[in-house]
């Protein structure tokens, strides 16, 4: 999840107000992440990366131009490719096999017809973040999004993190409110498995916080069982 916006003649990524970067909030440009997620991706090629852009660039082409920079098309997911209407995505082992081990969205509807980067919302469901995205009383959609019911999409991403985040308070909120949440977003979103979980301080919980939790859903999701390691089979000698 990455804020991307016009800064010095470039893409910066940089966490600002009202669209617009200073030099106090300008983080990096945004070519070194992207070399990074290029570097990860050619060493590692059974991986998949999402890029979520919170997208605040307005020069034309700029954003295709600088993926075309980062050497990333190669691993490009094509928009003419993505399933519409609530259609399964197709495998893990189907998109490795056509390399298409990179997918990215934009929260602007105009680049996906003038750079074809996939407008997240055609796509994808969430719900609030912030606090009441934590409130495991109710698991209200964003507004940009589809009702969490909805089957017009077929993505679903979880925010679970409070506006104002506490380090000191990660640990109690990985290990005990986020499986707590995930139940209630399951069934606020018709039984539908989060596909994207987005946390703060994902390696801090008072057990297996984080990790456990997406490996209980992995385990749902492959087999149906508690976790990934309940799915393979044991062979016997």
């Amino acid at each position: 999840m990455l804020d991307m916006y016009d800064f010095g003649g470039d893409v910066w990524l940089c966490h600002s107000l009202q669209g617009q970067c200073y030099n106090f909030t300008a983080f990096e440009p945004a070519i070194d992440t992207l070399k990074e997620v290029e570097a990860f991706l050619s060493e590692n090629p059974t991986e998949i990366v999402t890029i979520f852009i919170e997208d605040y660039v307005h020069a034309p082409m700029r954003l295709s131009k600088l993926f075309t920079a980062a050497d990333l098309m190669k691993y490009w997911y094509p928009i003419s490719e993505m399933p519409t209407s609530g259609q399964e995505w197709p495998t893990v082992t189907d998109m490795v096999a056509k390399n298409h081990r990179l997918l990215v969205f934009t929260s602007d509807a105009s680049k996906e017809s003038s750079e074809g980067i996939a407008y997240q919302w055609s796509y994808l469901l969430e719900n609030e973040s912030g606090d009441p995205g934590i409130d495991p009383s109710a698991c209200p959609n964003r507004k940009e999004s589809q009702p969490l019911n909805s089957r017009s999409a077929s993505l679903f991403m979880q925010n679970y993190f409070p506006t104002i985040p506490v380090e000191s308070e990660a640990c109690k909120e990985n290990s005990v409110g986020l499986p707590q949440m995930v139940q209630t977003c399951y069934a606020a979103a018709g039984n539908r498995i989060p596909n994207y979980i987005a946390v703060n301080f994902y390696m801090r919980s008072d057990g297996g916080g984080v990790f456990d939790v997406q490996d209980r859903i992995n385990g749902l999701t492959l087999c149906g069982c508690n976790t990934i390691a309940a799915c393979q089979v044991i062979v016997k000698t």
